[in-house]
């Protein structure tokens, strides 16, 4: 469905649940179904494990949350581990912000935009984002994401009680739904040879930079690495006469 700058806002916003439904709300939703479980397990009530969800609004992170409760860690390293599994949202915020700033635009409206940047909302907004006219594009992120967001948290609140039924393996093979389809929504969005670089760049120097960096800052060297490079090779590449 093509958004027109004419359209009244909901209906903009029904677009955006349309497309979070055609596919990545499900994704992410599954992906969750794995932090319901884990947070019985360590004996959180289920509207822990829901806020979790809503709050945190990222699948590593609240593994970290819920598995450091069950070690006995304290409160204080639980919010260090966090905060470094989470960095990876800077320079993704960092990206898609200028795809949704419009002129009078408040900082509660930039803050709350931040909140909903995860891996689905960030990689189907850098590919989806551009064809929607700027003045749409707020309301149509917000729509996508809070879809997302709350098939996550029936996720979060179905799998709380299918402790009992679903094998640990499926659980945390659930979890892998959610790079898995990051991953793809990168490649089916990269436009030229700097995005298909840096892809693999950054695929290759992951387990690098995990075995030698790690402590949350891998996947950001990574990143970073790969991405300069591509971007080098592809500026040179359109330099040549």
């Amino acid at each position: 469905m093509t958004v027109q700058a004419d359209w009244r806002w909901q209906r903009v916003a029904l677009a955006g649940m349309r497309a979070a439904l055609s596919f990545p709300a499900w994704m992410v939703g599954f992906g969750l179904v794995g932090i319901g479980s884990l947070a019985r397990d360590v004996g959180y009530p289920v509207e822990v494990a829901v806020l979790s969800t809503i709050l945190v609004w990222a699948g590593p992170s609240q593994v970290i949350f819920f598995a450091s409760i069950a070690a006995g860690a304290a409160w204080s390293a639980i919010a260090i581990a966090i905060a470094f599994a989470s960095l990876r949202f800077l320079p993704m915020t960092v990206a898609i912000l200028p795809l949704l700033r419009k002129p009078g635009q408040g900082l509660g409206t930039q803050l709350i935009l931040a909140h909903y940047v995860a891996v689905t909302g960030w990689a189907e907004g850098l590919r989806r984002l551009p064809a929607i006219p700027p003045v749409q594009r707020v309301v149509y992120f917000i729509a996508f994401c809070q879809t997302c967001m709350t098939v996550s948290a029936i996720g979060t609140f179905a799998g709380y009680y299918l402790l009992g039924a679903l094998p640990v393996a499926l659980a945390a093979g659930l979890l892998c739904l959610t790079p898995i389809f990051f991953l793809t929504s990168l490649v089916a969005g990269s436009r030229d040879l700097r995005d298909g670089l840096a892809i693999a760049l950054g695929l290759a120097f992951a387990p690098i930079s995990d075995r030698f960096i790690g402590g949350g800052f891998d996947l950001i060297v990574s990143g970073l690495v790969g991405g300069t490079i591509a971007f080098v090779v592809g500026h040179r590449r359109v330099a040549r006469p």
